[in-house]
């Protein structure tokens, strides 16, 4: 688990209140941990699985099969199999990074996969996945372990779509500014895992699917591309969605022959959910929770601003530093000292040849505006602990950032043009790198005043 002292950085080691910080930012993805999320989900009461106050009777299965997907599943799996014990059959788990061998259950064949561009890798989990599922039949209990990343560490075109297709379709709608929820309509009709799919492929075995949420509002259908829930959008949707950033012209001809003509995916409502269980056992909002109870103990007054942050990571990164300011200014609607949270997930529409993520673009988009105004910090905060593809969870603002920045020759507004808000930040020494958290719900930003 990440650690308090994982989050230092220059503005951390030299606030007053550093230290309280670093253990609010940790409390934060602590709560939210691989391990706490499935304890809070699962018990076991001599063969009787308990799962968010639903019973299976273990006896009466043939065998207990565990299929983990995602930036969490190997912690969320190893956590499973030892509620489970010698009652678990098997288990394939995906993820993005390798664990310890010395770490993992020996029943638990892990794979990884890429990330944020499904890879050959990606493919290969992929055929594994379907080979699994093959093996299941209707006197079996599948148990899901499905998180954030899942969409691209796992992958199963459809008939007629490479996996390069899918790699360009990623790629242009990552840089066109689609939103994850844009972006997971489209993988959810181009994929026979996801939209449900590994409902269909399962022979009619019991499902029950945890998973940890890394989306606005905890669209089952949305996290992974909700490979264990009914899709509510269909084919016409996800070529609206190339329509609206005109992307058909770029687009492999088999992208969009695919979505003419691929069968649609599970839809809500269908009697095929009458077997399966989908529970959220984690999201930001536990996060969230969970920082500011922590910020209570430190002394500050703690607010929940919103957990539903969506747009473009520079524009909420502007207002979120005006309310800053407002609020400093006003002490409402928290007085000082305060720690304000929100959350969610912004997007980055791609110009610049920079290097950066939606975090440290938010946090470099505040710089100017709480450019020498007091007491105040802005910590961004992927809680997977990547932002984009970089080594950093984020970033940290404080009054004195543009100072020390046009010290040193640097602008944030050149920055931001190139989409260059790594660099920015570690030149100053204010990147958050705590490391793959092993968990991956939305992102947080704490604003603190103090």
């Amino acid at each position: 688990m990440i650690s308090a002292e994982s989050f230092w950085n220059h503005s951390l080691r030299n606030a007053q209140q550093g230290v309280s910080i670093t253990r609010i930012l940790a409390e934060a993805i602590r709560a939210v941990g691989p391990v706490q999320v499935v304890n809070r989900a699962v018990h076991l009461e001599d063969d009787r699985l308990i799962v968010s106050g639903r019973t299976y009777e273990l006896q009466t299965f043939r065998r207990i099969a565990l299929l983990g997907i995602g930036k969490a599943s190997t912690g969320m799996s190893e956590s499973l199999a030892g509620i489970l014990g010698e009652r678990l059959s098997s288990g394939l788990v995906v993820t993005k990074h390798p664990p310890s061998a010395s770490t993992v259950d020996g029943r638990l064949s892990v794979l990884v996969g890429g990330h944020p561009i499904p890879d050959e890798r990606s493919l290969k989990a992929g055929e594994k996945v379907v080979e699994f599922l093959s093996e299941l039949g209707s006197q079996d209990l599948l148990i899901c372990l499905i998180s954030g990343g899942g969409s691209a560490l796992v992958t199963a075109p459809v008939e007629g779509v490479a996996l390069s297709d899918l790699r360009s379709l990623t790629k242009m709608l990552l840089a066109c500014g689609a939103s994850i929820d844009e972006i997971n309509v489209l993988r959810r009709h181009l994929d026979r895992i996801k939209g449900g799919g590994i409902i269909k492929l399962a022979n009619q075995a019991t499902l029950v699917s945890l998973i940890l949420s890394d989306v606005v509002g905890n669209s089952l259908e949305a996290i992974a591309s909700g490979p264990t829930a009914p899709d509510p959008t269909h084919l016409a949707d996800a070529l609206a969605i190339i329509e609206k950033y005109e992307l058909g012209s770029q687009l492999p001809t088999s992208i969009i022959g695919a979505l003419e003509n691929a069968p649609e995916t599970l839809k809500p409502g269908d009697p095929i959910f009458g077997r399966v269980q989908n529970i959220i056992a984690g999201s930001s909002l536990m996060a969230a929770q969970a920082a500011l109870k922590q910020a209570s103990q430190e002394g500050f007054h703690p607010y929940l601003l919103r957990i539903d942050l969506q747009g473009e990571a520079r524009q909420v990164g502007f207002e979120l530093a005006t309310f800053l300011r407002q609020t400093r200014w006003t002490n409402s609607p928290a007085p000082a000292p305060a720690c304000i949270i929100a959350g969610g997930e912004t997007t980055v529409t791609v110009k610049g040849k920079g290097r950066g993520g939606r975090n440290t673009e938010l946090a470099l988009a505040a710089v100017s505006e709480l450019g020498d105004f007091p007491g105040v910090m802005l910590v961004t905060l992927a809680t997977d602990g990547e932002d984009g593809s970089t080594d950093a969870a984020g970033a940290i603002v404080t009054g004195e950032s543009f100072r020390r920045a046009a010290a040193l020759d640097l602008y944030s507004g050149d920055f931001l043009d190139r989409n260059d808000s790594y660099s920015f930040f570690a030149a100053l020494d204010d990147l958050l790198r705590p490391g793959p958290t092993g968990t991956n719900v939305n992102d947080l930003v704490l604003m603190f005043i103090f």
